[in-house]
């Protein structure tokens, strides 16, 4: 399991394979990456939240969830983002890359705010009808801000197990401790894909 820290130079950055999942705490920007990583490698971006949030912020059932992520992750390329654990071995099975974005919470905390603060404001549509608020965000017993948290604390005690296992040794994982990393990544991959004159791979 090659695992990518802290390369000495930019140009040390791995390029992704075909099938790449993101994860990370609430908050450190997972869709966000997905969606530039996927538009710079011409593939796919699978948004997990969109396969598990319905309507009026139901929940999708469980055999229904786990049939829209197994039917979307069967192409051959991809960039997937989300940590649901009902659905983690399929995906992180089927990925050829992991992508971590292990940020300090402070930056984690002040990103989400952000992000909420213009979910609300504009009305943004979330995953077909639904609206983000400032009471249910922050003010409730499902508030984000318990979740980075929470989600932040899980993953460092299971994440490092998990990834040590045989069963995901086939995994290239690219740990980031900051935003920083992740920028210079990107451009990287901008461009090294400008180099080649066309994606690092195709979807054929």
């Amino acid at each position: 399991m090659p695992i990518f820290n802290l390369p000495p130079s930019p140009s040390d950055f791995p390029l992704p394979g075909k099938r790449t999942i993101v994860v990370g705490a609430t908050g450190s920007g997972k869709t966000t990456l997905a969606a530039q990583l996927a538009e710079l490698t011409g593939v796919p971006h699978i948004e997990m939240d969109s396969f598990f949030w319905q309507p009026g912020w139901q929940k999708a059932d469980q055999e229904v969830f786990q049939q829209r992520t197994e039917q979307a992750i069967a192409a051959e390329c991809w960039v997937a983002d989300g940590n649901y654990s009902r659905v983690r071995q399929m995906v992180w099975q089927r990925a050829t890359t992991l992508v971590w974005l292990d940020y300090p919470i402070p930056f984690t905390v002040w990103r989400l705010i952000q992000r909420t603060v213009r979910r609300v404001f504009t009305r943004e549509m979330l995953w077909g009808t639904n609206h983000e608020s400032l009471r249910g965000a922050f003010f409730s017993k499902d508030s984000l801000l318990i979740h980075v948290f929470s989600s932040k604390r899980k993953q460092t005690e299971i994440y490092p197990q998990l990834l040590a296992s045989p069963e995901f040794a086939h995994l290239q994982v690219l740990h980031f401790y900051c935003a920083r990393q992740t920028e210079t990544w990107l451009r990287t991959i901008a461009q090294k894909r400008l180099l080649l004159r066309h994606p690092p791979y195709s979807q054929g």
